[in-house]
């Protein structure tokens, strides 16, 4: 883990970004591969540019190649997704004693390791560098998980420490809404 840097994405990491999307990319994937995990979202060169400037995209390298990334942005950048749409349909949500709204949350998400590295604490790792970088900006965190991503449902609860407030459906799939105060 040594070899491990983490930081804020740079648009020279936009390369390597896709290449490890492409690799963990649901449609990618055969049905026994997805059993280890997945990422529903293709984000577009012009998409990571513009999360790039917003300082919102964080990556693990070794040396110039990324080995995993996590997303985390304003409700306004994710809402070019029908999915983000229906789930601010659904604020604001009382959690843990406070209101969750727009202004107070933002929306995380996806986060994914390469293989070779899952259950070594990169995920750990690379979470407490966003939550860091995130926390003076907005003190509550909300995702969701698809219902068959159970590796990805573990992680994040087990792991992270994220508490599931609600379901829902969408687009045809069950999916988790989670919450986590940073």
């Amino acid at each position: 883990m040594n070899d491990i840097k983490m930081q804020i994405a740079f648009v020279d990491d936009i390369e390597s970004f896709l290449e490890l999307q492409a690799k963990y990319l649901v449609s990618n994937l055969s049905e026994e591969q997805r059993k280890d995990g997945f990422v529903t979202t293709p984000f577009t060169i012009e998409q990571l540019k513009e999360i790039i400037k917003t300082e919102g995209l964080f990556v693990a390298k070794i040396r110039e190649k990324v080995i995993g990334y996590a997303f985390a942005g304003t409700w306004a950048y994710f809402s070019q997704w029908k999915i983000i749409e229906e789930m601010g349909k659904m604020l604001p949500i009382n959690f843990e004693n406070q209101e969750v709204t727009f202004e107070n949350s933002f929306q995380y998400g996806p986060i994914c390791i390469d293989l070779e590295f899952r259950g070594s604490g990169l995920i750990n790792l690379l979470f407490e560098f966003m939550r860091i970088n995130m926390v003076n900006k907005f003190p509550i965190s909300v995702t969701f998980i698809n219902k068959i991503n159970e590796r990805s449902r573990k992680a994040h609860v087990e792991k992270l420490g994220w508490k599931i407030v609600k379901d829902f459906q969408f687009n045809g799939n069950n999916y988790y809404y989670l919450m986590l105060k940073m």
